[in-house]
């Protein structure tokens, strides 16, 4: 379900950006690409949110977000005209650590008492 929700996020915000009209076809089908790529994190999101520590639980929600993140990424910036694919990479990379890091604190493990 999370998959066909970012993907019809990622058709709206490319729609009004770029005019629904001039989406190709191949951005509709890269969209259904998230809900595969959304079984993989249903396995580590459940894992990272008992790991306790820190770095560990950060580096499982960064891999859970690292393909679906990949997908709405690449597919956006590539309908682009200065498309680089250099700086997509550094700027996906950049934000797949910034969510592992946000996610590790906002879902850390109830202290045991």
């Amino acid at each position: 379900m999370t998959g066909v929700v970012i993907g019809a996020v990622n058709i709206v915000f490319a729609g009004v950006e770029n005019g629904f009209a001039n989406l190709p076809i191949w951005f509709y089908l890269v969209q259904l690409l998230l809900i595969p790529a959304m079984i993989f994190p249903s396995r580590l999101f459940p894992q990272a949110a008992v790991t306790k520590n820190y770095l560990q639980r950060a580096g499982l929600y960064a891999l859970g977000w690292a393909v679906p993140y990949a997908v709405y990424t690449f597919s956006s910036d590539a309908l682009s005209i200065a498309f680089d694919p250099a700086r997509t990479l550094l700027k996906y990379l950049l934000m797949v650590v910034i969510f592992g890091a946000v996610f590790a604190v906002l879902r850390a493990p109830k202290a045991e008492k």
